[in-house]
């Protein structure tokens, strides 16, 4: 038993600070999942949807806490009972996410690593049975130092979680794992190789034989069956490739100009996907920004899913002399966890990318 809780101690407690420091490197986008946890549909939560962020901060640095409190050995009844009750809590989500196939990403490891909702629910499992394993032995759970060394080790982690996240939030995620990272070309994220899987479905056709209904069912084919066709459900048994970039658009009028736009060797991205939710404050340095890139010869545009009447608002406001272009709001969220930002490209390669803290950094 001895042997099993140092094995599981140690898997648990590293899994928790991994799993825990991507998140942390991205709150913002961790609270986006939380957001569609606590929507109408899934768990029903609306009055939680504003605290999101602040859930998002809490739990992420509570998460790295309890796996260094774990590792170091420090109050294992806290620790053990705090990991038993959030990973009940995580197996009973991840379950219910895949089992009504509510929402498709946990955001268990951020943007790092996706996981599908059953592969989230079966991670959950096989960690409540290593907690369970510390649970029974927690007496074999002896601390690494003595008890002022681990108040310190459990006081820096605590103070350095705080200053990381505080920092990741007044600026961007210090490691980006998106596709939309520094460098990336949007044009070949958006790409399909010539090579790349194909789905796979499986077609049912139900046809009526002497008053009775036949189904068979082929790869694709029409089958050859003595009888009157009456439908034929479709199913996909085989996911197929799906490039990294997949749903990114520029629209205006119903018209997309993404593969115009993207050819463009000097461009900037103004982007703000909710205007209503954006600080509007930082537009006067928008302005004075976007101004001086257009005396260098970029073309200006700004991407919101906002609607025609509060872009031309803002932009009478502040003067803005750019035209604003639809793009999906999850897309924008996904491309820069900050509203308002600027982005910096060149034929659709990403060079630049800011937190509206940060636009005096900008390059043209």
């Amino acid at each position: 038993m001895k042997y099993l809780v140092w094995i599981s101690r140690i898997v648990v407690g590293v899994l928790f600070v991994i799993s825990g420091l991507i998140k942390l490197n991205d709150p913002v986008g961790f609270s986006f999942k939380l957001e569609e946890y606590f929507s109408q549909g899934v768990l029903d939560l609306p009055f939680l949807m504003p605290l999101a962020l602040a859930i998002s901060i809490f739990v992420v640095i509570v998460e790295v806490l309890l796996g260094i409190l774990l590792l170091i050995g420090f109050k294992p009844k806290f620790t053990v009972w705090s990991l038993l009750l959030m990973i009940v809590f995580f197996t009973f989500l991840t379950f219910y996410s895949a089992y009504f196939n509510k929402v498709t990403d946990c955001g268990c490891f951020g943007d790092a690593i996706k996981l599908t909702p059953w592969e989230s629910f079966t991670k959950d499992v096989i960690l409540l049975g290593l907690i369970l394993i510390l649970f029974v032995g927690r007496n074999f759970i002896k601390p690494l130092f003595n008890t002022k060394v681990n108040w310190i080790l459990g006081g820096v982690s605590l103070i350095a979680c705080a200053l990381f996240a505080n920092q990741v939030l007044n600026h961007l995620p210090s490691v980006d794992f998106r596709p939309y990272k520094i460098g990336a070309n949007i044009q070949e994220g958006m790409s399909v190789p010539e090579d790349a899987p194909k789905p796979l479905y499986e077609y049912a056709w139900r046809f009526k034989v002497n008053g009775e209904d036949k189904i068979v069912v082929t790869n694709g084919e029409y089958p050859s069956v003595d009888g009157e066709f009456v439908d034929v459900e479709t199913t996909e048994i085989q996911k197929g490739y799906e490039p990294p970039i997949h749903d990114f658009t520029i629209e205006q009028h119903g018209t997309d100009f993404a593969a115009e736009l993207l050819e463009k060797d000097k461009l900037v991205m103004v982007i703000a996907y909710d205007l209503a939710k954006s600080n509007t404050d930082y537009f006067e340095k928008v302005a004075e920004v976007t101004g001086e890139a257009i005396s260098n010869g970029y073309k200006v545009i700004g991407m919101s899913a906002s609607s025609d009447a509060q872009t031309k608002a803002l932009k009478s406001k502040f003067g803005l002399n750019f035209d604003f272009y639809f793009t999906d709001e999850t897309t924008l969220k996904t491309i820069v966890r900050s509203n308002p930002a600027i982005l910096v490209l060149n034929r659709g390669t990403i060079l630049q990318k800011v937190h509206y803290n940060d636009f005096d950094e900008l390059k043209f």
